[in-house]
């Protein structure tokens, strides 16, 4: 060995003289130099370069030699070679030794015999790496049949999901079926604050060591694709056991929503494991597997992780681009907020390089989510704006979209704080009307303001179809006063502002005296009294006239307005006790005047109705018919 080394020496010291000396002379004096420096390099033995050639080739053959004997037992052995410690160990160290012996000779590549030698340590090289895939990919499988899940408790817990354990039946019968490849899968889970152990520590110390002397070898790639190859799989099958279905963009997007309600309910499970646990435990067996070797640890989490991850997202972006009906904004709301939520989990585990465009790729699919949602509010506008006018509520009560767009709303705004961001972000709100001048309007309080004005103009329009006046009032002061009772309960009423609630209020009250004034003005007309004199016989066949009128236009009114509909209890207590308030004085004061009058006396002939008979006409106002009264409330 030490010949050996002597003779590399000289054949360097050759090579830097035939590389720096122009001519004969200047590499002679090169030559002469080294000779001054170090006996061993004395001008016989530096000159007789074409002499000693091959020597120095004969040493570089007879170590390729050898290694080519300990290499190729290996390479050839019928059993995995790391069974036996000692085996693995010495295989590793005839690989040193090539790649050592390749690095030490690849300077005198220019001499054709050293070249030709170095050509055929490459392929041996080769064959040394392929039987290291191998067993590479080896370790991987049989170390993850020991799969566990350790609990690696930092405090509290911090996620509290749980799963189904689901099909029980089905998952013993996947994991019985004695098939030859079974991929290890993480099991249902009740929070997230657990590590996967997915290989054994001995087992990754060993993939490291192999790991070490491919990439050194400049077969790093391979190196990864065989481990991502493994590992994908592990987390594929890991994605499916907890629910989460491999579907197209065009398979979600044809899903009855129904269904498609359900798939959101896994996927957001899903997510949530895979981006707090599963991935996290992944980017850790990666680090300590190509511990030393970032740029193959990134690249290999990378393709572990690339399938998964664009799966994950290639359902929130079906989900994203489909119907803006709004029926489904709750569900689109949660996609929302849990990929919003994972955001901090995309950022640090895809931190690197390699993985920036499944970042970006996160980052777009969230804003186009957040564009869904305001795709949804505008559909929701165009929904309330084109709801035509054609059939009229039965007794003026609350009309259909009023219960849905209210309740719509209010259930919405249990998300407030994240319409607000879906809001805040959208820059398109030149449609929307300013709310009440308050300068700390919010972009949600606007869009509500502009929903509930687009509302309250559809109402009015809807008003428009009652023939008769009074049951239009009736009509809006039903379902304002629903409108107005729904945002003060909730949290419209702090988006809207109590000067909203006011002026709301105020337009309730004033549909009320427009309902009185319209309905009831002409019986009270009637019972009005001519001031002056008239002549006794002129007076009484007026006032008869005028309590003949009253009965008929009382009738009539009791009749009509009976069937009409006040939903609210203390709504159409207040209109009983106001119409009472104006209509029994005047009664009770006409029939006075009427009974004091000599050529009538006291004849009840003329007098229909009894004080009490008009109050207990006025209490049966309004009950609409079976079951109308109370349609609607909620």
């Amino acid at each position: 060995m030490a010949e050996n080394g002597e003779e590399k020496l000289l054949a360097v010291a050759r090579h830097i003289a035939k590389t720096l000396g122009h001519n004969d002379n200047m590499a002679d004096d090169i030559l002469q130099i080294f000779s001054n420096f170090d006996g061993r390099f004395s001008r016989e033995k530096l000159a007789s370069d074409d002499e000693d050639r091959p020597r120095s080739c004969a040493a570089l053959e007879l170590t390729l030699k050898s290694l080519d004997r300990q290499i190729s037992q290996y390479v050839a052995a019928d059993h995995p070679i790391w069974s036996d410690s000692a085996d693995s160990s010495a295989f590793l160290d005839s690989i040193d030794e090539l790649i050592a012996t390749i690095r030490d000779w690849t300077p005198l590549a220019v001499d054709k015999s050293v070249g030709v030698c170095l050509a055929r340590a490459e392929d041996l090289m080769q064959q040394a790496m392929f039987r290291l895939e191998d067993e590479f990919r080896s370790l991987v499988e049989r170390g993850g049949e020991s799969l566990e899940l350790s609990r690696a408790y930092r405090g509290e817990s911090n996620g509290n999901l749980s799963f189904d354990s689901g099909d029980d039946e089905e998952e013993e019968e996947m994991i019985g079926n004695g098939e030859d490849h079974q991929i290890p899968t993480a099991q249902p889970i009740g929070d997230y604050d657990i590590v996967i152990d997915a290989l054994p520590s001995g087992t990754i110390n060993d993939l490291h060591e192999i790991a070490k002397r491919m990439v050194t070898a400049g077969f790093g790639k391979e190196c990864s694709h065989v481990y991502s190859s493994c590992r994908r799989e592990f987390l594929e099958e890991s994605l499916s056991r907890l629910g989460l279905h491999k579907l197209s963009i065009e398979e979600v997007q044809k899903t009855p929503w129904q269904d498609l309600e359900d798939e959101i309910e896994r996927w957001i499970k899903s997510a949530n494991v895979a981006l707090r646990i599963l991935f996290p435990s992944e980017r850790r067996l990666c680090d300590r597997v190509f511990y030393g070797l970032s740029s193959a640890a990134d690249l290999s989490f990378m393709e572990v992780c690339r399938g998964s991850t664009i799966q994950i997202l290639n359902f929130a972006d079906a989900v994203a681009i489909g119907s803006r009906s709004p029926e489904r904004l709750f569900k689109i709301l949660d996609v929302f907020e849990s990929l919003r939520d994972l955001m901090p989990e995309f950022e640090s585990v895809f931190s690197d390089q390699y993985c920036l465009f499944l970042r970006n790729e996160a980052m777009t699919i969230w804003k186009r989510l957040g564009e869904a949602i305001r795709g949804i509010f505008m559909e929701l506008e165009n929904l309330i704006s084109r709801d035509p006018a054609k059939t009229p509520v039965p007794g003026g009560g609350l009309h259909p979209i009023t219960r849905y767009v209210m309740n719509y709303l209010r259930a919405a705004c249990r998300s407030r704080q994240t319409l607000e961001q879906v809001f805040e972000d959208s820059t398109a709100v030149s449609h929307q009307p300013k709310v009440d001048d308050r300068a700390s309007s919010s972009s949600m309080s606007v869009q509500m303001a502009w929903i509930m004005e687009l509302l309250e103009s559809n109402l009015e329009a809807k008003s428009k179809i009652y023939r008769d006046s009074a049951l239009c009032y009736v009509f809006m002061m039903n379902n304002s006063r629903y409108i107005v009772q729904k945002v003060r309960d909730s949290e419209l009423g702090s988006l809207l502002g109590d000067d909203w609630i006011r002026k709301h209020t105020a337009k309730v009250r004033q549909y009320h005296v427009n309902y009185q004034r319209s309905s009831w003005n002409k019986v009270l007309g009637v019972l009005k009294l001519e001031s002056g004199s008239l002549a006794p016989n002129v007076a009484v066949k007026s006032m008869k006239e005028k309590l003949k009128l009253f009965n008929i236009y009382f009738d009539e009114i009791c009749k009509t307005q009976s069937n009409w509909v006040v939903f609210d209890d203390q709504l159409r207590d207040e209109l009983r006790i106001a119409l009472a308030k104006i209509l029994l004085p005047a009664y009770q004061n006409f029939i006075g005047r009427f009974q004091s009058v000599p050529e009538i006396g006291r004849h009840d002939k003329y007098i229909k109705y009894a004080n009490e008979d008009i109050e207990a006409k006025i209490n049966d106002l309004f009950r609409g018919s079976r079951g109308s009264a109370g349609a609607g409330r909620k």
